[in-house]
């Protein structure tokens, strides 16, 4: 159940009556994972709308340290739903993260970035909406035991699905297992997970979410994708979040276990979050004009010049895990080639054209991301950097309407790659970092904690480590 209240006053009127017992208030990390803390109904009041919850902020990652932790998160009552998993009935809120001392949105909270960020449109003239729509793809496992030491490194995933599952005595076994990139949209029995991810659906229409489609993915193993309806910047970050619990929680409902990492299988297709963005001014489109290329405006082109220019530094943010970049290989039918074009899969900029030819439906699709991504942080730089597109009139060059996976070597030359590492991902954000700045909707204390955060973190511990097929390559040398 999702409360559609503007005010404190209408919320509270209208779980008066539900027995409700208690209230669950969440936000993200700078990595982009959930946190949340519940109080008992009897402390939500109005005042609880403007004061907020007080916690330390030393405890969450790419936050604040311990000598100056104090800080509030504050409920924003326009997100308010049911929790449909707990034994008690709890209300839900996501919260924008304040400064006890200021009162003011902290900076590094990634919502109040998002915030920003939508702030900024407005304040720009530019136009007065940015939609989103995110394809969030995932892995539902029936196993999964990974560990890593000193002296060893391990992990297995598996999966009733999964091809390798063939031979596997599972008394009896029925087959109907996908191969190797032959999953996508497969009838049942081949599609196991029908009923579950129906399941995920009802679940997500229940707390408000709008969703479009659901269907089994390509690979084999268990790739699954539910598509929701594109809103505007923070309610569809807020949304990706809920998205992801459902996905999670269902799954373990059922004794199954859902990942959104990137790359969980060697040899198939990974995990994307392809994410659809356009800009709208006083309740029109600005993406569309017919008779040019796909039919998009010089705004759209302008847009879509931007985010290729800064794609090296949107992939810190858009893809931004060690794992992400196994997913951006050739042969997966991942995006590697910094190109656009219309309907073309191939290109890291798509203009689709295959669901409506109503001039409202006219939207670029970023196809770099992956799910693993801050939704606020990513929606975000992705708008920022088509904004800075669009002030600076940036020239996208002609349209790549080939094949690029297969295109000769001489052409290929012609066309920059994405990075190749999150490494390489977070040089290009140090390098490139303006466009993120403007109008204060990011700062150089947020871009270089998320740097420093992510080098010492994740890459650095992954550069040391030997890797578990390090042995197959050298242990005999």
């Amino acid at each position: 159940m999702k409360f559609n209240c503007s005010t404190p006053a209408e919320l509270l009127k209208a779980i008066k009556d539900l027995d409700i017992k208690m209230v669950d208030m969440r936000f993200t990390d700078m990595p982009g994972t959930t946190h949340h803390i519940t109080i008992p109904i009897k402390f939500l009041d109005e005042d609880i709308f403007t004061n907020g919850v007080g916690f330390d902020g030393s405890s969450v990652r790419g936050f604040r340290s311990i000598e100056n932790s104090d800080m509030t998160m504050v409920p924003d009552v326009t997100t308010a739903y049911m929790d449909p998993f707990y034994s008690e009935k709890t209300i839900v809120f996501y919260c924008d993260i304040v400064d006890p001392v200021t009162q003011e949105g902290y900076s590094r909270d990634p919502r109040s970035i998002a915030k920003k960020g939508a702030e900024y449109l407005k304040s720009s003239g530019l136009g007065d909406t940015a939609y989103f729509g995110p394809e969030a793809e995932f892995f539902i496992f029936n196993d999964v035991k990974y560990d890593s030491g000193s002296n060893f490194a391990f992990h297995e995933v598996d999966s009733n699905e999964g091809t390798w599952n063939t031979g596997r005595d599972e008394g009896p076994n029925l087959g109907h297992k996908p191969r190797h990139k032959e999953g996508y949209f497969p009838l049942p029995p081949v599609d196991s997970m029908h009923d579950v991810r129906t399941e995920m659906v009802m679940t997500m229409e229940d707390i408000g979410l709008t969703v479009e489609a659901h269907h089994h993915e390509v690979a084999t193993g268990g790739q699954q994708e539910i598509d929701l309806e594109f809103s505007p910047l923070v309610s569809m970050a807020d949304d990706v979040l809920k998205y992801k619990y459902v996905v999670k929680n269902v799954a373990k409902l059922h004794g199954l276990s859902a990942t959104f990492m990137p790359k969980p299988l060697f040899g198939d297709n990974g995990s994307g979050m392809h994410v659809h963005s356009s800009i709208w001014k006083n309740g029109e489109t600005l993406m569309y004009k017919k008779g040019n290329y796909a039919d998009l405006s010089d705004f759209s082109l302008h847009y879509i010049g931007g985010i290729l220019k800064h794609a090296p530094a949107l992939l810190a943010l858009c893809a931004p895990t060690t794992n992400s970049y196994k997913r951006l290989v050739p042969g997966f039918e991942a995006p590697v080639n910094i190109a656009y074009s219309q309907a073309n899969r191939t290109a890291s900029v798509r203009i689709p054209t295959n669901y409506t030819s109503s001039p409202k439906a006219k939207r670029v699709e970023f196809r770099c991301p992956d799910p693993t991504a801050n939704p606020y942080l990513a929606f975000t730089a992705i708008l920022m950097a088509g904004l800075d597109g669009v002030k600076n009139k940036i020239d996208p060059g002609e349209p790549t309407d080939i094949n690029i996976y297969d295109a000769p070597p001489e052409i290929l030359a012609k066309i920059p790659s994405t990075p190749g590492s999150l490494a390489e991902a977070l040089n290009a954000l140090e390098n490139d970092h303006d466009f993120l700045l403007q109008g204060g909707v990011f700062t150089k204390d947020n871009i270089e904690t998320y740097i420093s955060y992510k080098r010492e973190n994740e890459v650095a511990p992954m550069d040391l480590r030997p890797h578990p097929h390090e042995f197959n390559l050298y242990y005999d040398a």
